[in-house]
């Protein structure tokens, strides 16, 4: 049995996995994922798990390089936006437009939906190296 880290087996796989520039999505409850992509939902229930726990407890794992957010998100979610500012630090923000946002879902090699139920809170974290 996993003892630290990430518990879910489909998370941790896809994580292991990334190499460098490699793209990973988390996104809220109603964010549509294209069916060529693979679907990691850990929904529980309306708001469970959160979109801000979720990216915290991948930070903790992978290296990013670069997250890309819709530009929508800071007029539309402006709290959820001043939390991911805080998360990522110094980290590369590429702001493009929740249509770009979701037409680049199709290069992810994965997609985790969260129970949030607020609007745009979606991420994509581009994975950075180690080294």
């Amino acid at each position: 049995m996993k003892k630290t880290g990430i518990l879910n087996a489909e998370i941790s796989e896809i994580i292991a996995k990334m190499g460098h520039t490699d793209m990973l999505a988390i996104g809220d409850s109603g964010l549509p994922i294209p069916n060529e992509v693979k679907r990691i939902d850990i929904s529980l229930i309306k708001g469970i798990p959160t979109f801000i726990d979720t990216l915290n407890a991948i930070l903790l794992e992978l290296e990013v390089e670069e997250i890309i957010i819709a530009k929508e998100t800071k007029e539309k979610n402006p709290e959820i936006h001043q939390k991911i500012i805080e998360i990522i630090g110094k980290k590369k923000i590429t702001y493009i437009s929740h249509e770009e946002l979701k037409e680049l879902l199709k290069g992810c090699k994965a997609v985790i939906r969260t129970g949030e139920q607020t609007p745009y809170a979606n991420v994509i974290l581009k994975a950075g190296v180690t080294f």
